[in-house]
């Protein structure tokens, strides 16, 4: 009885632990509440949960009409196609998309008394607490419900399978999150890693060009398929579809070796989390710095700060600051030749140089108007990578107004340049765009930037979020940014297309010019007042400015 009473116990203060964690986060929830940004962030979570919801719901009733349809049609070696699409959302879900609400960054809980199997838990419960997670759970949902109706005696047995399947999607996010972030610690690292991901996003679009090659070359596709579906019977899905379909057929001890070795899969990823938690709470220090020799650094020539015409001296520093910055930052690099690349995809698509569809004059506006929208990261936050720096801007001499202005600047230097880099590719892919299309465009990013600068400069000090280039999965931008930018991305193209519809029916390019130009006066007027306003807006939400920069990881 003694060893009862002992697991008893233990179990009655990890129960204890775990209410007094809840019950702090959501006293901090509550209390966040009290301020304009707890309110616009729930608010912000509400319409990102509604459209989740609708993302689960209507992906569970195609799933789960399909699946019916499998099984009445007796058809089950299709069930992995069902499968495969789970498996990808859950993993590559939290990647690309903004989950709803910022994730709670468990680690801080290795300052109070906990036990490693406490913070082991804790960090799996608050792990799975994902929107990918959520739509993945609904859509197997809908998978039983569709294979339940369709063949009742299989219920509990797909019902316990998908089960399996959805236990080892989350050991997996968990374990390649908790890994990347070990990986990504240092930063050579983190700069390969940054555009292996953004290689493998551009990847997607060589799908087109590489089908088309493909059927020049005659190459076989069944037998492609072939070694495809022989592969992937191997992989989670794969062994998923495999024990249901051996159900299905009464193979039951067939079946059951199948789920043990998806059981294997679960396995091994939970061991690959727990040697990873189990460094972290051993006090593993993912830091790179390096101490310094003192000597070096006194024997250190004081270089002069660059200087620029009609600029005071606080600006300029800042501006090379930011460029500093930024030129060592592999992948932002690497995202400035993105709308190039794209423009290359589309030049291989179909068509001579001269008769293809961007020939027209659609190329130059399209890809300034992507550059634009890849910098919408950074305008958007732009103190999110000062971090705990941001407290010097007070300190020192010098008003915040100066320092949005030369992010700014910066910011504009770098999208004149991606600009540029855009025309010289389109003369060689394409063709040069006429003097209308042109004109057109470079008034149209004239009216758009000064625009998306002022929605930055204010969610900057309003909703700001630290960045930290080490740690992978767990930062993510506000649901109030998200949702701002969104709108004032809507407001732009809302106001472009209006613009663009009135020269049609004129039937010439140059009054849109004009308008353009008209509304980038305004546009210019707005960012000049807004940013006369900074310094007070700043100097009201300093505290709050400093303390969510400053906030440990």
């Amino acid at each position: 009885m003694a060893p009862m009473k002992t697991i008893s116990k233990s179990l009655q203060r990890d129960a204890q632990k775990f209410d007094a964690i809840a019950t702090v986060r959501w006293l901090i929830f509550i209390n966040s509440l009290r301020t304009m940004r707890g309110r616009t962030e729930l608010v912000a979570r509400v319409l990102m949960g509604f459209w989740f919801a609708a993302l689960g719901l209507g992906g569970a009733v195609l799933l789960g009409m399909v699946a019916w349809f499998i099984f009445s049609r007796n058809r089950t070696e299709w069930l992995a196609a069902l499968l495969w699409p789970v498996f990808l959302l859950w993993v590559f879900m939290p990647l690309l998309v903004a989950t709803s609400g910022e994730t709670f960054d468990s680690c801080t809980l290795l300052r109070y008394p906990l036990n490693y199997s406490s913070f082991f838990c804790v960090r799996v419960i608050y792990g799975s607490f994902e929107a990918s997670t959520f739509v993945g759970i609904v859509w197997l949902l809908g998978i039983e419900i569709g294979t339940a109706i369709a063949t009742p005696r299989l219920t509990v047995w797909t019902a316990l399978t998908l089960g399996v399947f959805g236990v080892v999607n989350i050991f997996v996010v968990l374990a390649v999150f908790a890994w990347l972030e070990r990986w990504l610690a240092r930063r050579r690292t983190r700069e390969i890693m940054g555009v292996v991901f953004l290689l493998l996003i551009v990847s997607f679009q060589l799908i087109g060009p590489a089908t088309r090659w493909v059927r020049r070359k005659h190459v076989e596709f069944p037998a492609v398929l072939m070694q495809a579906e022989a592969l992937q019977k191997f992989a989670p899905p794969g062994l998923a579809a495999q024990a249901i379909s051996q159900a299905q057929q009464r193979h039951w001890w067939s079946s059951v070796g199948v789920t043990s070795s998806l059981v294997g899969y679960g396995a091994f990823f939970l061991l690959l989390l727990h040697v990873r938690l189990r460094a972290q709470y051993a006090g593993e220090n993912l830091g790179e710095g390096i101490a310094g020799d003192h000597e070096s650094r006194n024997k250190a020539e004081a270089r002069l700060g660059w200087r620029f015409p009609c600029l005071s001296s606080p600006v300029a520093a800042i501006m090379e600051k930011e460029i500093r910055c930024l030129w060592r930052s592999g992948p932002l690099l690497f995202t400035l030749i993105i709308p190039v690349v794209f423009l290359l995809i589309f030049r291989m698509s179909t068509g001579s140089r001269r008769t293809h569809a961007f020939s027209g004059g659609l190329a130059f506006p399209v890809g300034a108007g992507y550059a634009l929208l890849l910098l919408s990261n950074l305008i958007y936050n732009t103190f999110g990578t000062d971090g705990v720096g941001v407290q010097f801007y007070f300190l020192s001499p010098v008003r915040v107004r100066d320092v949005l202005l030369a992010k700014n600047l910066v910011y504009t230097c770098v999208l004149l340049f991606e600009i540029s880099f855009i025309w010289v590719a389109i003369c060689f892919l394409f063709r040069p765009p006429s003097a209308a299309v042109a004109a057109a465009t470079v008034t149209a990013v004239v009216f758009a930037a000064p625009l998306d600068f002022c929605a930055g400069n204010l969610l900057s000090l309003y909703a700001p979020k630290k960045y930290d280039y080490a740690i992978w999965g767990r930062q993510r931008a506000p649901n109030t940014t998200v949702l701002a930018s969104f709108g004032v991305q809507a407001v732009i193209v809302g106001l472009a297309a209006l613009t663009l519809l009135a020269a049609r029916r004129v039937g010439s390019l140059w009054v849109a010019t004009a308008i353009f130009a008209a509304l980038a006066t305004g546009g210019v007027s707005i960012y000049h007042l807004i940013l006369q306003r900074v310094d007070g807006i700043a100097l009201r939400r300093r505290e709050s400015l400093i303390a969510e920069l400053s906030r440990a990881s």
